[in-house]
C-alpha cells in the first residue's frame, strides 16, 4: 500500500499494508518508541489531571501506538497527535504524522487544514504553558516572551516535517512518474521493432516475389522458343538442311540472351545483397533508422533496373514467328513514350501470353494488339483454337504466368482480364495508365 492506503501495483513482501518486510519493521519500531514517550509523558499528565498514574500510562502507550498505522490511515495518526497536544504528549508522534501526511497522495488542502490544526493547538499549549511558567516565576523575561515562544515553537514544530513530506512526495511521484514513462517508451520500442520486423519480412517477401516474377519472365520465355526450335530443328534435320541451321542459330541466339539477361539479374542480385549486408551493419547499432531500408530497396530496384520497352514488342512478335507461330501484330494510336515500369510491364505482359501460347496451343493464330490512348495504353493477346494435327513440344507449366501478369499490371493501378474466348481460344486482356 502507499501512504494513502491505495493498493500497491507491485508484489507485496511485508504483512498487511506494508510493501516490504523493512517497512513493516521500521513502523513497528516507530511505534514502540511512540508508545514509551506517550507512557512516560502521561506520568505527570496524570498528576495534573488527578488520575491514577496507571491509567495515564495505559493511555500513553495506547496513543502512542497508532503511529504504527501512519501508512495506512495518515490522517488519523494527526488527528490523534491533535488531540493529546493539550496532555502535553506525542512529540515523536506528531512530527511523523505531519511528515507521512504531506508526503502522503493526498488533496493538498486536506494537508493544509491537518497541519493548521496542528499548528494552533500547539501555539495554544505552548502559549499557556509558557505563561503558566512565567506566572510561578519559573521564568524572569519580558512578557514579549510568551507570544514569541509560542510561535516559534508551533511554527519548528509542524513547519518542517510538512516542508520535508512535501519534498519527499513530489520525489517519489516524480521518480514514479519517470518509471512509467520508461516503462511506456520500451514497450512503444518494442513496438516498433515488431513492426520494424514486419516490414521487413515484407520488404523481403516483396523481394522474393520480384525475383520470381522476373526469372520466370526471362527463363520461360526464351527457354520456350529454344525448346520450341529445337522440336523444328529435330524434325526438318533430315528434309531440308537449311531450314535447320537457321533454327539452330535461333536456338543459339535464343541461349545467348536469355543468358544475358540472367547474367544482368544476377548481376543486380549480388550488388543489392551487398547493399543488404551494409544496411544489416548499420542497423546493428541504429537498428530503428533502418526500418524502412528494405521495402524503399525492392521498390527502388524494381523501378530502376533497365528492362524491355515497347519499341522491343515487335522484336518479340518476330522470334515467335520465327519459332513456328502464326502472328499477327497492330497497333492503335500515335506511339509515345511511357514510364519505364509501365513500358517493362506491357513487355512482359506480351512476352508471357506469347509464352503461354506456345505452351497450350502450338500452332494457333495468335493476334497481338497494342493501343496508345490518352492516359492509358492497352494490350490483348487473343489465340484462335489450336489445330488437332498441331505438334505440341509439351513444354512444362508451373502456373504462375497469369498470377505474375495480373500483379505486375494491379501494381500499377491497371486491370489485367484474362479467360478463354467464345471460339475456343484464350484472351489476354491488360490495361495500364500511362502515369
Amino acid at each position: 500500500m502507499t501512504a494513502t492506503g491505495e493498493e500497491h501495483v507491485t508484489a507485496r513482501g511485508g504483512p498487511w499494508w506494508w510493501v516490504r518486510r523493512r517497512s513493516a519493521v521500521f513502523d513497528v519500531s516507530l511505534a514502540v518508541v511512540s508508545a514509551l514517550e506517550c507512557a512516560l509523558e502521561g506520568i505527570p499528565f496524570a498528576r495534573d489531571a488527578g488520575i491514577p498514574v496507571a491509567a495515564g500510562v495505559v493511555f500513553g502507550l495506547l496513543a502512542g501506538s497508532v503511529l504504527v498505522v501512519r501508512r495506512r490511515w495518515p490522517i488519523a495518526v494527526v488527528l490523534v497527535s491533535i488531540a493529546i497536544t493539550p496532555a502535553e504528549m506525542g512529540f515523536l508522534m506528531g512530527v511523523v504524522g505531519l511528515y507521512t501526511l504531506a508526503a502522503a497522495e493526498l488533496p493538498r488542502r486536506i494537508i493544509a487544514s491537518l497541519a493548521g490544526m496542528s499548528l494552533v493547538g500547539t501555539l495554544i499549549v505552548t502559549f499557556v504553558k509558557t505563561r503558566q511558567d512565567m506566572s510561578r516565576g519559573d521564568l524572569d523575561i519580558g512578557d514579549w516572551f510568551v507570544p514569541f515562544a509560542a510561535i516559534t515553537m508551533s511554527l519548528g514544530f509542524t513547519a518542517p516535517p510538512v516542508l520535508l513530506g512535501l519534498y519527499v512526495g513530489a520525489r517519489r511521484r516524480l521518480m514514479e512518474s519517470l518509471r512509467e514513462r520508461a516503462d511506456s517508451l520500451e514497450r512503444e520500442l518494442q513496438l516498433l521493432a515488431e513492426r520494424a520486423e514486419e516490414r521487413a519480412e515484407w520488404a523481403r517477401n516483396e523481394e522474393r516475389t520480384r525475383i520470381a516474377r522476373e526469372m520466370h519472365d526471362v527463363v520461360a520465355h526464351r527457354v520456350s522458343l529454344m525448346v520450341v526450335h529445337a522440336a523444328a530443328l529435330q524434325a526438318v534435320a533430315r528434309k531440308d538442311p537449311e531450314k535447320a541451321v537457321r533454327n539452330a542459330a535461333l536456338v543459339g541466339d535464343m541461349g545467348r540472351q536469355a543468358l544475358t539477361e540472367l547474367r544482368e539479374m544476377l548481376g543486380v542480385l549480388r550488388s543489392g545483397g551487398d547493399d543488404v549486408r551494409r544496411e544489416r551493419a548499420v542497423s546493428v547499432s541504429v537498428p530503428l533508422a533502418a526500418v524502412g531500408v528494405a521495402a524503399a530497396a525492392a521498390a527502388s530496384r524494381a523501378a530502376d533496373d533497365e528492362g524491355p520497352c515497347l519499341a522491343e514488342i515487335e522484336e518479340l512478335v518476330g522470334q515467335s514467328a520465327a519459332a513456328g507461330m502464326v502472328v499477327a501484330f497492330s497497333v492503335e494510336g500515335d506511339a509515345r513514350s511511357y514510364a519505364p515500369l509501365v513500358e517493362q510491364t506491357a513487355y512482359r505482359v506480351v512476352q508471357e501470353a506469347l509464352t503461354n501460347v506456345h505452351k497450350h496451343a502450338a500452332g494457333a493464330k495468335t493476334y497481338v494488339r497494342l493501343a496508345h490512348r490518352v492516359s492509358e495504353i492497352a494490350m490483348q493477346v487473343e489465340n484462335e483454337p489450336p489445330e488437332e494435327a498441331a505438334s505440341s513440344a509439351r513444354l512444362p507449366s508451373g502456373g504462375n504466368g497469369l498470377v505474375g501478369m495480373k500483379e505486375r499490371v494491379s501494381a500499377l493501378g491497371g486491370v489485367f482480364v484474362s479467360g478463354p474466348t467464345d471460339a475456343g481460344g484464350f484472351r489476354v486482356s491488360a490495361v495500364i495508365p500511362a502515369s
